[in-house]
């Protein structure tokens, strides 16, 4: 998909302003970066909800990104406490997207990453919509690769971490090339 001259002028720079008068749409991308731990320092990308959730307001430069416990975030989180005014990463199945992302933001949470739980997915991102239930949420929720969400999992898990920090979204315009660094096993 191509998307239109102001959506692509807007998601490049990446302005608040642009944000405000055109929004995210689907399929276009969201990029984060892991800061800790340093073996997956890299930008990842995610895509917003198509109908549901909201929008990023505010740049955040160092926010803990919680795996929820249990994973797939379809009830009551037993790290409740951890997600808090933090950033969930949370699995596919169980639930529909839209009961994931209003746990996590009873839960206190700003946001939720929602990664695949095809941990071989390194290319398909699913359009994630609203349930049948008219239910609303206000944080923003995003799609994450299976693969992505796998690696970030795995690397928290082998250091014995709660959390990764992070910084989203990320301006990647605003980032010489030679500097991207990309997850190795994503193509982008």
């Amino acid at each position: 998909m191509v998307p239109g001259a102001a959506g692509w002028y807007c998601l490049a720079l990446w302005l608040p302003a642009c944000v405000a008068a055109h929004g995210l749409r689907i399929h276009d991308y969201l990029y984060f970066q892991v800061l800790s731990p340093g073996d997956i320092r890299y930008i990842f990308t995610a895509t917003p909800a198509k109908d549901f959730g909201g929008i990023f307001h505010t740049r955040y430069e160092q926010i803990h990104l919680v795996p929820a416990e249990p994973p797939e975030a379809c009830g009551e989180l037993s790290n409740g406490f951890f997600i808090q005014d933090q950033i969930a990463l949370v699995e596919r199945g169980g639930c529909s997207f839209l009961s994931k992302t209003r746990v996590v933001q009873e839960h206190g949470g700003r946001a939720v990453i929602i990664s695949d739980n095809a941990v071989d997915n390194d290319s398909f991102y699913v359009e994630m919509i609203q349930d049948s239930t008219q239910r609303t949420v206000d944080i923003p929720a995003l799609f994450l690769l299976g693969r992505d969400g796998y690696m970030i999992r795995r690397s928290l898990e082998q250091h014995g971490l709660p959390w990764a920090i992070i910084s989203i979204p990320v301006n990647v315009t605003s980032i010489p090339t030679f500097e991207l660094l990309q997850p190795p096993w994503t193509f982008w």
